[in-house]
């Protein structure tokens, strides 16, 4: 049985702030990297023999983690970047919520438009995303696990298109995938099929991690 994990990237200082990062290349914060090194035990132990992560730098530094504990090399692919949010990036959600109302309350409501005038869509997103992924898991041994290390929206896209899901149940269903927590699924006779969402190490854990 083969496995995909989808392991979002540790926090960022623009994720404790509130900021929209799309694909700003943003570093881990000291917590993001305290949440990398413990996450990184915990996945260890699920057996994975392949790594790719997004080229910017706080999902790079997060994989870099796992591929130091496995000692697995790190391969790198843009199509796993967050989705872009075009003049959003790098401003405060209350002040895109104050000069783009309209276009906050689409997104409430679920609507998939483009981020910040000449971003990109949920469906943008999971075009580039699960294409990327169905070449490296046409490569994929049986019994092989292959971790792909990712951001929020570019990793729900993606489990969503491997376990058949529209983009808007997942945004319904699923929410977001917390820092540096990761979903596990799995390859059946029927298809790819969700195992686990949201998982992540525990407080106590990352508290002891680095003494």
């Amino acid at each position: 049985m083969r496995r995909l994990i989808v392991w979002r990237h540790g926090e960022t200082e623009h994720n404790a702030g509130g900021v929209w990062q799309g694909q700003l290349d943003t570093d881990l914060s000291e917590r993001g990297v305290e949440q990398a090194r413990a996450s990184a035990l915990a996945l260890a132990e699920l057996g994975p023999t392949r790594i790719v992560s997004s080229d910017l730098r706080r999902a790079a530094h997060t994989a870099a983690e796992l591929g130091a504990v496995t000692g697995l090399p790190v391969a790198y692919d843009e199509r796993f970047r967050e989705i872009h949010v075009g003049t959003w990036q790098g401003m405060s959600q209350g002040d895109v919520a104050e000069r783009y109302p309209d276009a906050v309350a689409a997104l409430a409501r679920g609507e998939d438009l483009v981020r910040g005038g000449h971003g990109e869509s949920v469906a943008q997103v999971a075009e580039r995303v699960a294409a990327a992924a169905e070449e490296l898991l046409s490569d994929l041994p049986d019994e092989g696990t292959l971790v792909v290390v990712t951001h929020g929206v570019a990793g729900r896209s993606l489990v969503a298109s491997q376990i058949g899901l529209s983009q808007h149940a997942a945004w319904l269903s699923l929410g977001g995938l917390r820092n540096c927590h990761w979903a596990e699924l799995a390859q059946h006779r029927t298809g790819w099929r969700m195992l686990s969402w949201n998982v992540g190490v525990t407080e106590s854990v990352l508290s002891t991690s680095d003494r």
